[in-house]
């Protein structure tokens, strides 16, 4: 029932009906959060299943909040508490309701099962799904302003969930409100994956879950232990949510007078870019993103941007990695000042994956900024003060690392800028994070081979620890993957669309494979054969490639033997 009503909810905001449909669909959700409450109620007096407290607390306010509802729906309140009339609105209607499908959904027993769809499987299903449904709510006829095609509410779909950023229609002008709440859930969901919010909620409500599909997550959240594999769930909801609160907090504050007009549209703006930011997707409510002649100049929002960006595309490991090592320092230091014999040193809490990803990051954003200064000075720079000089080439540097925001006129960079990028771009973020590309790892690892063979090693060997050598095999397969993906994306559209250069087709498909979202114009006037290329890129590019041949091949189970090695001449 909770799903029927769900289905009702997507007509009743999707589509254009009478009044009297709309006083039959209202009395139907009454209906259901009335039935939904004696569910839960009856299910807590008949299940002989012992509740955890905090489904318990969850449940009451669940209750407390439909009770209410109904109540001042049937105006049984609002003549004795006018100020109620705040909930007398259709959006806690929605609301209620959908938490009550969620809660129903995540009782359902989920269980995973490798003989017959393997992680990989999985993961890869999940996206095409949510891909599948996003284009069904995009194609709503209140979902845009004109209406749109199956193909281009793909390709918008598909960009979203895969937090890349490419368009092929404006989202602030396009899309109305219905739209653009639906394109920020596809970014949300596909920034963490709807495997973990599924995987939480029914920890959540049912306290356990079974041994297959721990395993799963503990590949999928790069978790060191099984046990911990829930609280890691946890941690990743929790500092997204509580980043990308605070970052719409800093953006709303961070708004000129008169930008955004109306309190709702500067709270909607600054949530929309908030998620954007950190899921590293690129989508602005903003027709040329922060290039706007009222934006471009606002190096506050600019900075808010790039730090929520930076911290998406860093990786939920590498964050729970410091946090682990500044409260192990202040733990130690205050040891120290209070019983100096108790203080206790542990070696190696910032791992070796945090101190790669940390230098290489550093590195990329000083090395970019250095040359887009340096490069753009007299260009795109021009109009900027000293100090939004900086910030602007900050910015030019870290976006190609998959954010895909622009803050100036990406047709204007020179060309040596342009070939920057491009390395920027395939590189992208860090593994375990909300971004694209080979990844900072990957890219460490492959420079580190590089002068490892120069100097004669037979091993690869970095702050003293040495690199496994399936570390550098898979380093070197995605890299490899990359190059031939990227290059049979060029190839189809240079033969699709003749007309177009081949550097914005070249710029067009590194982006969409990095996930990235920059593009030098060329995505809205794609053949529809070019924009399937580029959807095709983009999953993959969300997914992997490796991913998808994990997939696709049967794993071997037995490795038991060696053959003799031989060496293969190389050059």
């Amino acid at each position: 029932m909770s799903l029927l009503t769900i289905c009702l909810i997507i007509f009743d905001l999707g589509f254009t009906h009478r009044s009297e449909t709309e006083l039959y669909l209202t009395d139907f959700y009454l209906v259901t959060l009335f039935i939904g409450s004696t569910t839960i109620l009856v299910r807590y007096w008949v299940s002989k299943e012992k509740f955890p407290l905090k489904v318990h607390i969850f449940d009451g306010i669940i209750l407390l909040l439909n009770i209410l509802l109904i109540l001042i729906k049937l105006d049984f309140l609002l003549e004795t508490f006018p100020s109620l009339a705040f909930f007398n609105n259709m959006g806690w209607l929605y609301l209620a309701l959908l938490i009550y499908f969620v809660r129903e959904f995540s009782t359902l027993r989920l269980n995973f099962n490798r003989e017959v769809l393997n992680p990989a499987q999985l993961f890869i299903a999940s996206f095409l799904g949510l891909i599948f449904i996003g284009t069904l709510l995009l194609m709503l006829p209140r979902a845009t302003h004109e209406g749109i095609s199956a193909v281009d509410a793909l390709f918008t779909a598909t960009s979203a969930v895969c937090v890349t950023g490419l368009i092929v229609v404006d989202t602030g002008t396009y899309f109305t409100g219905l739209g653009q709440t639906v394109i920020l859930i596809l970014i949300q969901l596909g920034g963490l994956g709807i495997m973990t919010f599924a995987s939480y909620f029914s920890y959540f409500f049912r306290g356990k879950s079974s041994y297959e599909h721990q395993i799963m997550l503990k590949d999928m959240t790069n978790s060191e232990k099984i046990g911990e594999v829930f609280s890691v769930l946890k941690k990743i909801i929790l500092l997204t949510l509580a980043v990308e609160a605070v970052g719409a907090v800093f953006i709303f504050f961070s708004l000129e007078a008169g930008t955004v007009e109306g309190f709702f549209e500067q709270v909607f703006f600054s949530i929309f870019h908030s998620i954007s930011g950190f899921c590293n997707a690129g989508f602005s409510t903003l027709e040329n993103s922060l290039y706007e002649p009222e934006f471009k100049f606002n190096y506050p929002l600019q900075l808010i941007v790039v730090t929520l960006f930076i911290l998406g595309g860093i990786g939920f490991p590498i964050l729970f990695n410091l946090y682990k090592y500044f409260r192990y320092f202040l733990k130690n230091q205050y040891v120290k000042l209070q019983h100096p014999a108790n203080s206790v040193y542990t070696p190696w809490v910032i791992s070796l994956n945090t101190r790669i990803v940390l230098v290489t990051t550093s590195a990329l954003l000083l090395v970019g900024t250095i040359l887009f200064y340096y490069f753009e000075y007299n260009n795109t720079l021009q109009e900027h003060s000293w100090f939004g000089k900086l910030v602007v080439s900050f910015f030019g540097a870290a976006t190609p690392r998959t954010a895909g925001f622009n803050s100036v006129d990406m047709t204007a960079l020179n060309f040596s800028t342009l070939m920057i990028i491009f390395i920027l771009m395939w590189i992208g973020a860090s593994p375990g994070s909300t971004g694209g590309g080979i990844k900072t790892s990957t890219f460490a690892l492959m420079t580190l081979n590089f002068f490892s063979l120069a100097r004669g090693k037979d091993r690869v060997e970095v702050f003293r620890r040495e690199i496994s050598d399936q570390s550098m095999r898979r380093a070197f397969a995605i890299v490899a993957l990359s190059l031939m993906v990227i290059g049979t994306s060029i190839f189809l559209i240079a033969s699709f669309d003749e007309e177009k250069t081949l550097l914005s087709i070249a710029f067009e498909s590194f982006s969409a494979y990095s996930t990235v979202g920059l593009s030098l114009g060329i995505t809205p006037h794609l053949s529809s054969a070019s924009k399937m290329v580029i959807i095709a890129t983009m999953f993959i590019g969300r997914v992997s490639m490796l991913t998808i041949l994990i997939a696709l091949l049967r794993r071997v189970k037995y490795l038991n033997y060696r053959y003799p090695q031989e060496e293969i001449l190389m050059n």
